[in-house]
């Protein structure tokens, strides 16, 4: 029987985001790739340092304890990288010497590595490259643009997947966002009041949002997946947002309706292992006390 990822969780990440290549990434910019192969050649033996996404991987990755059975571990992270072939050995490597179970890989040499997202399921990308976000995005694959100086994880939570999203343009469409945008926070609450019993659209990460609840569902003994929607939405416009989730059948864990505060001493405490957001100052703010990721989709993000 053929071997198949349909069914599980399937996380695809970039080298960058995983492990910390900063160091080298500088030489590559310089234009001069055989020096960066060659750099990585000679650490071959050295494991790289965690990246901002190690976190999040490795907890994920503690779903398949159990079961024992190999075949049917629901989480499979695969490294989708514009990496060459020669440094994904120190990639495999890296992951080997923490104790990652990864054992695919695409290694593209500088092409975009996002086009066999769809051969993989993916249900998450991440990646430090916006283009690949982007394309990833327009294909239907939830994927986010990895700060890569962001703040690492907590390690107070060492059984919990905890996950932080933002709203509209992430969990939800922008069609609110759209109102805001053009017509004012006054047409905006307006227009949530008057529209509070319909759910919103469908937002580019309501598919990850299914598959972590099925994650859940499935069960373990030594892992559970915390998540929370951290929003700038207030009061009356938060009712549309929690009926949304009751009409998807999905709950989240928290849900902070901060009414523009800034977001991110909240997510300092709330500790995820992740935060995504579609407003680029709203990341910023985050990844000076939380991993964080830029989902690179609607009207906050148009193309240039």
């Amino acid at each position: 029987m053929a071997m198949t990822l349909d069914g599980k969780l399937v996380v695809a990440i970039s080298s960058r985001a995983l492990f910390d290549f900063e160091e080298e990434n500088e030489v590559f910019e310089q234009g001069d790739d055989r020096a960066y192969m060659a750099l990585q050649l000679q650490r071959l033996d050295i494991p790289a340092t965690p990246g901002v996404a190690f976190s999040l991987v490795q907890k994920l990755l503690a779903f398949n304890q159990s079961p024992p059975d190999k075949h049917n571990q629901p989480v499979e992270v695969v490294i989708l990288s514009r990496n060459d072939p020669v440094s994904g050995m120190r990639v495999f490597r890296s992951a080997q010497h923490y104790g990652l179970a990864i054992e695919r890989g695409s290694f593209t040499r500088g092409q975009p590595p996002w086009r066999y997202l769809k051969p993989l399921h993916a249900n998450l990308f991440l990646s430090t490259h916006l283009s690949d976000v982007r394309a990833a995005l327009d294909a239907g694959v939830p994927a986010a643009q990895v700060y890569p100086r962001s703040v690492h994880a907590s390690d107070a939570h060492p059984a919990e997947v905890r996950i932080a999203f933002d709203g509209d343009a992430v969990l939800f469409s922008d069609e609110a966002e759209q109102v805001y945008q053009t017509q004012g926070l006054h047409a905006f609450h307006q227009h949530e009041i008057e529209k509070a019993a319909l759910p919103l659209p469908d937002g580019p990460f309501k598919p990850l949002l299914f598959a972590l609840r099925r994650l859940q569902q499935a069960g373990t003994p030594v892992m559970r997946i915390r998540t929370a929607l951290v929003t700038a939405r207030s009061a009356p416009a938060h009712e549309r947002a929690i009926r949304t989730l009751m009409n998807w059948n999905i709950e989240v864990d928290e849900a902070m309706f901060l009414g523009g505060l800034d977001k991110g001493e909240f997510l300092r405490e709330f500790e995820p292992d992740f935060f995504f957001d579609d407003q680029t100052g709203h990341i910023e703010s985050a990844a000076r006390h939380v991993p964080s990721g830029h989902v690179a989709s609607g009207v906050r993000n148009p193309l240039a």
